[in-house]
């Protein structure tokens, strides 16, 4: 059983038996968590979430309103799913046909932002610090960092940690605004270098 002492949960959510839920996190109205989940620190969830059975989610994670995150999700650190986006976790569904052995696993990796109304078909994974942008269907694995638009979702450019679209110079070289990294565009793929890189 969770222990509320170290989070908050609005007296309409509903926190089920066997969960694991952060230091700091928020739980707001009317959203479930249900059991075998485990939520990292200082998460927030807004009203009418849904998460589990069985997801894991780490640290910092932002969920908006209207998001159910099921079974086969996975969030790492810092992510942030935009309000009203929907995941799946079988791709062939059938009201008659029970597929709950066939669910696909997605991955969010640190850092990307989902988003508004979003649609992530599961079994593919969304690259670090990537950002999704509002409406799209993502319908296959999304590169780190890389700017998603449409749908299907195609790539539009690349962000930097702070969302900012990089801009590159003559040598193929963009500066991140949020610490001064360095990355270098090769052959359509972005390579991350040391921040003292000219």
């Amino acid at each position: 059983m969770s222990e509320k002492t170290n989070y908050f949960a609005h007296h309409t959510a509903i926190i089920d038996e066997n969960v694991r839920i952060g230091k700091g996190c928020k739980i707001w109205h009317f959203s479930h968590i249900l059991s075998g989940s485990e939520i990292g620190e200082n998460c927030s969830f807004g009203q009418n979430c849904v998460v589990g059975p069985k997801v894991r989610i780490g640290k910092g994670v932002k969920v908006q309103n209207n998001v159910s995150i099921y079974e086969g999700v996975e969030c790492e650190d810092n992510v942030f799913l935009g309000p009203s986006m929907v995941f799946t976790n079988v791709l062939n569904p059938r009201s008659f046909i029970n597929r709950r052995e066939e669910f696909k696993k997605t991955l969010l990796k640190e850092g990307c932002s989902i988003g508004a109304n979003v649609t992530i078909v599961c079994g593919i994974t969304i690259g670090e610090y990537a950002l999704i942008g509002a409406g799209a269907v993502i319908v296959r694995d999304v590169p780190p960092y890389a700017l998603m638009v449409g749908n299907p979702a195609c790539q539009i450019g690349f962000v930097d940690k702070a969302g900012m679209r990089l801009e590159f110079d003559e040598y193929g070289i963009a500066r991140d605004s949020f610490d001064g990294s360095c990355y270098k565009l090769r052959d359509s793929v972005l390579e991350v270098l040391d921040k003292e890189t000219k």
